[in-house]
């Protein structure tokens, strides 16, 4: 991102009066300007000075009694989803970029830029073109906090050619690989962690972390290049705040060591005589890792920094409030190195996590994953916040108008484990439904020794997610299954009966295919007598990623069935009707084809395989799966 684009040059501007007017604002330009009529551009040696060059020059400098205006130079192939904006005032907390950011779409990514601008700016990645591009119309030169909003693209090296793929623009063959000082080369910023650091600080201690009308803070967030969250009025009366550290690992460091600094001098002064220990906020899921096995890993981090580490117990726990405190003993500088360690660590395993999971959103269509809030970056005060957004595109086949389809699914649990789902007083039940964004009801039990409880949930895919990911985990921590065994639960959903032969196939072949897909076993019970509304049941048992695979292809075919009749010409007036579809399907629903052995294509069942170690570790901790940072 070298190259600049200068417009609204005037038509008596030269080659010369330009070099003259970077010459003297001191900006090195790297080749000669490329003078056109009403515009020009020119390379700057590295994106550091071409950064320069926008904040200095654009609708400040004038030639020839026009204000110049001073962009990034993008081709129109890489015009995409891609934006830098810039001039946002430093003191903005990333939660309120955040909400204003995913006002016009699914906000895909959103890295700070490291500048020596007294401003922020950052670059950020939209799900589509059309969102871009309406960020770009409504954000540009709006006010925040009396700094002006400075919005423009930034090449898209990914965006796909809006041509054919072998031809260049009338009669140019596409090129080699890039010019050096072309935006493919330009050198790129260091990548803020999707991890931010959060630590806890004693509540005496803020005011000195602040400063005197924020200059304290301010400071260190220009030092380290860090964006920093202090949560003040969460946990009103607490003795301890948190604060979150947006910043690439380095400048997380940093700027931790400066707080530690801070807390050391105010301690000093104020005659504080307790130690003051380092206290690291880390989700449960990666804790594990952390401590590694024996305790290996946190025992060679204790060695190699010379501190003493602790970690909080399990029983601090709660479903929204999934973090555990590392706290840490020793010097300052001990102190430091450990942080680092840790964090090294901690973002190692999210990592391995973020790629378990997206190969996981490969096999599961029309979910949108980042859009779940599974991951830190979807929690509040963790970066941006995507729990929020709708995803785009249609979900799994079942949307129309935009808008997903509600779906209901009857959950078979084992009735001893009904109290743990419900919780006390009904609150377990109560934040699951209100997070998961899904009706969630436990049916009344068939007999007094019944086995099994029916639980019903009812919301759009994300929901089903959500609420079953929850349930099947809950499971898992309460001991419902054992330490080595997978939880398997059955799940029934209703298809219209004209449909059933749909899911089954010819010869029970589509069936057979979902469960060698899926590795659940799918099953349409025979001789079901369709229920009031002319639906059939159909069963499906799996583990949780299994089930939920299995869910999504059954209802990518309903939606198939669903557009084919809407395309159907409506019969004209008296013309015969056609037979119901029903009558014709009802006879193969009624041969009762699970797969597996026996079926009509003589396919053998595939026993499902375990799940995988990452996943099982989403299943298998407390408060799986859902990552929900605290609040600011």
């Amino acid at each position: 991102m070298n190259k600049l684009y200068i417009g609204n040059v005037s038509a008596e501007a030269s080659e010369e009066d330009l070099e003259s007017i970077f010459k003297q604002w001191k900006i090195q330009h790297s080749g000669p300007f490329l003078v056109k009529t009403g515009y020009a551009f020119v390379d700057c040696p590295d994106e550091k000075t071409a950064m320069r060059a926008i904040d200095v020059l654009s609708g400040k400098v004038e030639l020839h009694g026009k204000v110049l205006e001073v962009e990034h130079s993008v081709p129109k192939r890489q015009r995409s989803c891609k934006l830098q904006i810039r001039n946002i005032p430093p003191h903005m907390q990333w939660e309120v970029l955040d909400g204003m950011l995913a006002q016009y779409g699914a906000v895909e990514s959103c890295e700070q830029v490291n500048t020596d601008m007294e401003t922020a700016v950052v670059n950020v990645r939209y799900a589509t073109r059309d969102q871009a591009r309406l960020a770009m119309e409504k954000l540009n030169g709006s006010m925040m906090e009396n700094y002006a909003l400075k919005v423009s693209y930034i090449p898209d090296e990914t965006a796909a050619p809006e041509g054919p793929p072998s031809g260049g623009r009338r009669g140019f063959n596409v090129r080699g690989p890039p010019r050096s000082g072309s935006p493919g080369l330009g050198a790129r910023p260091k990548v803020q962690s999707d991890i931010p650091l959060r630590v806890l600080v004693p509540t005496q201690f803020v005011g000195a972390i602040i400063g005197k009308e924020g200059a304290t803070i301010r400071n260190i967030t220009k030092q380290t290049h860090s964006k920093i969250d202090i949560h003040r009025k969460e946990n009103a009366g607490a003795a301890e705040k948190p604060i979150t550290i947006h910043s690439t690992p380095e400048g997380c460091s940093n700027a931790c060591r400066t707080i530690m600094d801070i807390m050391q001098k105010e301690a000093v002064d104020t005659k504080f005589t307790e130690e003051i220990p380092l206290k690291i906020l880390a989700h449960n899921n990666f804790v594990g890792r952390l401590i590694g096995k024996e305790g290996r890993n946190l025992k060679k981090i204790e060695q190699d920094t010379g501190t003493k580490i602790t970690i909080s117990p399990l029983q601090d726990l709660t479903l929204y409030n999934p973090e555990r405190t590392i706290t840490v003993k020793g010097s300052i500088d001990a102190c430091s190195r450990a942080e680092e360690e840790v964090m090294k660590k901690i973002r190692e395993s999210y990592e391995s996590d973020m790629a378990a999971m997206n190969l996981q959103s490969n096999l599961i269509p029309g979910l949108n994953l980042n859009a779940l809030g599974l991951f830190p970056s979807g929690a509040p005060g963790m970066g941006p916040s995507m729990a929020n957004v709708p995803p785009p595109g249609a979900h799994g086949g079942c949307s129309y108008g935009g808008q997903p389809e509600s779906e209901t699914v009857h959950l078979f649990i084992p009735a001893l484990a009904v109290g743990a789902i419900i919780g006390k007083q009904g609150q377990h039940i109560k934040q699951l439904s209100h997070f998961a964004g899904a009706s969630i009801k436990i049916a009344p039990a068939e007999g007094m020794d019944a086995k099994q409880r029916m639980v019903i949930i009812v919301g759009p895919p994300e929901a089903q997610f959500k609420a079953q990911c929850r349930i099947f985990g809950k499971l898992k921590e309460e001991n419902f299954f054992g330490p080595k065994e997978e939880v398997k639960l059955e799940a029934h959903i209703k298809v219209p009966s004209f449909a059933a032969g749909r899911v089954i196939g010819k010869g029970g072949k589509t069936v057979n295919e979902l469960q060698n897909l899926t590795c659940a076993e799918v099953v349409v019970p025979r001789d079901q007598t369709p229920d009031e509304n002319d639906q059939v049941i159909v069963k499906i048992s799996g583990h949780f990623f299994a089930c939920q695979l299995a869910q999504r292809k059954i209802q990518e075919i309903l939606a198939q069935v669903r557009r084919q009749q809407q395309q159907q010409p409506k019969p004209s007036s008296g013309a015969q009707p056609p037979i119901p579809r029903r009558n014709r399907t009802q006879s193969t629903s009624a041969k009762g084809v699970r797969g597996g052995g026996g079926s009509c294509c003589g396919t053998e069942r595939l026993t499902p395989p375990p799940l995988s170690a990452s996943a099982h570790q989403y299943l298998s901790t407390p408060n799986t799966c859902f990552y929900l940072g605290a609040s600011s």
